[in-house]
């Protein structure tokens, strides 16, 4: 780790690091997407997307059960997870809308995972992310 003293006034005050995210009004915190590489590292549960839908979710749509590659077994539903593509990349999170035994019994239409984030959001926002 970095170990830094800093003594000076608050105007002079910069931060250094990684963003997790943000506390909203109602003090919520709220995961943004600068958290997904260490999110991928530490995470339980994991969800891999077929390349035919990967884009379709870089949009913020949400993934069907035609788009899932594969899931960690034993996830619950309304679980917390990131997204990756075939290639164990790293594309977002989002929680799953079903568990993973719910999600071998489903027609393909049927959503298995909500969009919460993705990584074209550094396009998308720019600006609310860095500020």
């Amino acid at each position: 780790g970095i170990n830094a003293e800093y003594m000076g006034g608050r105007d002079h005050l910069m931060g250094c690091g990684i963003c997790m995210g943000k506390f909203t009004h109602h003090e919520n915190f709220r995961l943004i997407i600068t958290a997904l590489d260490f999110l991928a590292q530490y995470c339980q549960y994991k969800v891999w997307v077929k390349p035919t839908q990967e884009q379709s979710f870089l949009y913020g749509n949400n993934i069907t059960r035609a788009g899932l590659g594969r899931i960690t077994q034993g996830c619950p539903r309304y679980q917390g997870v990131v997204v990756l593509n075939m290639a164990d990349i790293p594309l977002g999170f989002g929680v799953t809308a079903k568990s993973t035994t719910e999600c071998h019994k489903l027609e393909p239409t049927a959503t298995i995972l909500f969009h919460e984030a993705d990584v074209a959001e550094y396009l998308r926002n720019e600006e609310h992310l860095v500020s």
